[in-house]
């Protein structure tokens, strides 16, 4: 089993995966649920609509190990998502919503 218990997650490096997605129903929960069946945590999700709301840009907090890859090499093939892009855990989108949290 993959389980990881809140100190080993707190010590893990963390990645910011921005997704540019079809702006529909479902879509996120299509995103989140592939990493959910894969017992893979998410630990901070941000989306809003991009434009004319034609597409959405969702931000991701995860867990930087070795199943990255793949997943986002999943990620790329759902429908819906047409492009992904791996960031450092110092994105500023993030840093700004825990400054605002504090």
């Amino acid at each position: 089993m993959n389980s990881i218990t809140r100190s080993e997650t707190r010590a893990l490096a963390h990645t910011v995966l921005e997704l540019d997605v079809n702006n529909h129903a479902g879509v996120m929960a299509h995103v989140v649920g592939m990493f959910s069946r894969r017992a893979y945590n998410v630990e901070g999700i941000l989306c809003m609509p991009v434009g004319d709301g034609a597409t959405s840009r969702i931000w991701l907090t995860v867990n930087e190990d070795a199943r990255l890859d793949q997943m986002v090499k999943q990620i790329e093939k759902l429908e819906d998502v047409l492009a992904v892009r791996r960031h450092g855990a110092e994105h500023e989108v993030f840093e700004r919503l825990e400054e605002f949290f504090r």
